[in-house]
């Protein structure tokens, strides 16, 4: 049965670890699915393949993090409620965050399927690949209302103190996804279309695992008076998701921007690239985790008016961020090469040139590592302070960074001045969330004495 936990109460580094760790166990799931299509793609059906799904990563990406923005945001009102122990507004918030989640999830899978073809041509995707990549985002984006039912429900149950739940379910769908990708690829031949159905096929799956378990908890009895959309209530919920979603969805052009150029790089290179591309998800699991619990022990702290418990987590959780990226960062350094050969075929020209491309980015991120472990914890903890704004203007600048240095660094110091974008984007963001961190914690301090 799905449990809840207070975060209110006790020592907040073991809060925030033990909380964090099902939910990096999950993430490392659920990057399988990235993981395992790159490799039965990129071993079965080839560089081109490979290529291919790496033209269509970012705008994937695009809609994936819309979703998480706005389901991340509508769980920041859950989980102040939850720790203000006000169920009835709680209950209003699950139901009028489900319908405005259903609604968006429509009109998301129209823009999508209207926008895949002109984007992809926008962004000057090679004609060898462009079928490809256009499949792909097509049956991806028939998903969408699968995706933002997913992260809506796991949404849910982490905002009530729950991450084990969303961690079995992506145990239970990857097992899935790995079955179905060998399945749809290696016995039936679908190629990459059979690699986006079996992504699909297992993110249901672990939608429903979720659905059944949110069912059980005695807080979320909801009734259909929920569903019905609140004077005022939408509108709150949209606020802190909308935001985030803009956020989300302005670094994925700037992630466009990069893709733009790195398609101008030939084949190999867009391979090489699409390779550690599919392991930056892996490289920042853990930070993901981390920033699910800070907006959840940040929520549940501030809807219980205890601001300076904020501050000490915030402490703890740069602490544990830090020390995991540096961990992180070391394994990938060491074993990078031997994880990339997982997917990557070809000649051994092909091979060693696309090898070569990959691991040298790798080494790029994996030593710039620690700054975006703290972008994450400080974004995070802004949002869960209920301000989703400054943390999207934190993603304005990191679009600019990206994009001025996609655009002049390779000019200035050859193809390979496109890895260090990522970086650079990095910085930028993690500049304004210091300030902004320090901003509106001051407020909430003059607002507590003020009422004292």
């Amino acid at each position: 049965m799905a449990q809840t936990r207070q975060m209110t109460e006790g020592r907040p580094a073991s809060l925030i670890f033990t909380f964090a760790l099902p939910l990096m166990v999950g993430n490392v799931f659920q990057q399988l699915y990235t993981v395992v299509d790159t490799m039965v793609v990129g071993k079965a059906l080839g560089v081109q393949a490979l290529a291919a799904l790496g033209a269509a990563d970012w705008m994937n990406w695009m809609m994936l993090g819309i979703i998480q923005g706005l389901t991340q945001g509508f769980g920041i009102l859950m989980a102040q409620h939850f720790g203000a122990e006000r169920p009835k507004d709680l209950c209003k918030t699950v139901g009028n965050s489900a319908v405005l989640a259903l609604l968006s999830s429509i009109l998301l899978l129209v823009l999508g399927q209207f926008m895949a073809r002109p984007v992809l041509l926008l962004l000057q995707t090679p004609e060898k690949i462009l079928a490809d990549s256009l499949l792909y985002l097509r049956i991806m984006y028939v998903g969408i209302p699968i995706v933002m039912a997913y992260n809506l429900s796991a949404g849910i149950l982490r905002s009530l103190g729950d991450g084990k739940t969303p961690l079995y379910a992506m145990i239970v769908a990857a097992t899935v996804n790995i079955g179905l990708d060998l399945f749809f690829v290696l016995v039936l031949g679908f190629g990459i279309a059979g690699a986006a159905w079996a992504t699909l096929i297992a993110q249901m799956v672990s939608c429903v695992f979720c659905y059944f378990h949110i069912r059980r908890l005695e807080l979320l009895a909801l009734t259909r008076s929920d569903f019905r959309l609140q004077k005022g209530l939408p509108g709150h919920l949209l606020r802190l998701g909308a935001p985030m979603a803009f956020q989300n969805a302005i670094i994925s052009v700037g992630g466009m921007i990069v893709q733009f150029v790195v398609n101008g790089f030939g084949v190999l290179f867009i391979a090489g690239f699409t390779a550690t591309n599919k392991l930056y998800g892996m490289l920042e699991v853990a930070a993901t985790s981390y920033g699910y619990a800070m907006v959840t022990y940040t929520g549940q702290n501030l809807g219980a008016g205890r601001i300076g418990r904020i501050q000490k987590g915030m402490r703890a959780a740069l602490l544990i961020a830090l020390a995991t990226s540096l961990l992180i960062a070391a394994c990938m350094l060491f074993g990078g090469k031997a994880i990339l050969s997982c997917f990557i075929s070809g000649t051994p020209e092909e091979f060693a040139q696309t090898l070569q491309i990959a691991y040298y980015y790798l080494a790029v991120m994996s030593v710039c590592l620690p700054i975006l472990y703290i972008l994450h914890v400080t974004r995070s903890v802004i949002q869960g302070m209920g301000n989703t704004v400054l943390p999207m203007v934190s993603g304005i600048a990191e679009f600019v960074m990206r994009a001025l240095a996609a655009v002049l660094l390779p000019q200035l110091i050859g193809e390979t001045g496109i890895f260090f974008a990522e970086i650079l984007a990095w910085t930028g963001a993690v500049v304004i969330l210091v300030i902004s961190y320090f901003t509106v914690i001051r407020h909430f301090q003059h607002s507590k004495t003020a009422g004292s």
